[in-house]
């Protein structure tokens, strides 16, 4: 982990490692708190797609969870990661990206958000996220092996 936040400079993040964040046991959770806590220092610039925020809130929406929805949207607020918002540019890239790979179109809006700001590197769990031109994918558990 002090490799990559020595390297990068700009680092955004997929849902799965807020959601390790957020549910808060194991090294993953360990791991993804070192990498926000960094963020939250000012160590490096952290980038997370609106998607992502979707995402980790569904599971409360489900659970008719009120409460729990509105912490858990402060809490990500409070991060201080750099939203993306998905704009006409952003899904042109998307589009590009997910034609070309295959990938989920979610995982094409975190890998196109990422590039649109300039973070060289993508940490995610899912191993189907190739690698793409100026964006480097670390897999979180590599990090935590």
């Amino acid at each position: 982990m002090a490799s990559l936040l020595r390297t990068h400079s700009s680092i955004a993040i997929d849902s799965n490692v807020l959601i390790y964040l957020l549910e808060g046991s194991g090294a993953r959770a360990e791991h993804a708190a070192t990498l926000v806590d960094a963020v939250g220092r000012g160590e490096v610039e952290g980038v997370l797609s609106s998607v992502a925020i979707a995402e980790v809130l569904v599971p409360a929406a489900r659970q008719n969870d009120g409460v729990g929805f509105e912490q858990t949207a402060a809490t990500i607020r409070d991060l201080g990661f750099r939203i993306i918002p998905l704009d006409a540019a952003l899904a042109e890239d998307v589009a590009w990206i997910r034609g070309r790979t295959g990938i989920a179109l979610q995982d094409a809006i975190h890998v196109a958000s990422a590039r649109a700001v300039g973070a060289s590197v993508f940490v995610t769990n899912d191993r189907r996220i190739p690698a793409l031109p100026r964006l480097e994918v670390v897999i979180l558990d590599d990090l935590v092996a």
